[in-house]
């Protein structure tokens, strides 16, 4: 943490505008104090999305470290499955060519046309 952004919330309030430009600069952000005790956090609205997103992957994925070393192994190994290959299999096929640069069409989609 910067020793220099921590601010009583009376010096913050004086200067709030410039508090504000600061913390829009990735990794800036500054602790407001109370009474010398840190109160509030001010950091961009980025930074806090992407902390929360952070947190919100974390929760949903528990075990993420493990699961990236186990897919690292499998890659290693060569046990790796190519998307393309994993759809065609469900009846998926690219659709190549005309307006679209990206999709997928289900081979009964195909059929009907």
């Amino acid at each position: 943490m910067n020793i220099k952004n921590i601010i009583p919330i009376s010096q913050a309030r004086k200067d709030i505008f410039s508090i504000a430009k600061q913390a829009q600069r990735p990794g800036q952000y500054f602790t407001l104090t109370e009474n010398g005790h840190p109160a509030v956090v001010v950091l961009s609205a980025s930074e806090f999305e992407s902390l929360v997103e952070t947190v919100e992957v974390l929760r949903a994925f528990p075990n993420i470290e493990e699961d990236i070393d186990e897919s690292e192994k499998e890659y290693r190994r060569g046990k790796v499955k190519i998307l393309d290959e994993i759809l065609a299999k469900e009846g998926y096929i690219k659709i190549t060519g005309g307006k679209k640069k990206y999709g997928l069409q289900s081979h009964s989609a195909r059929k009907s046309r």
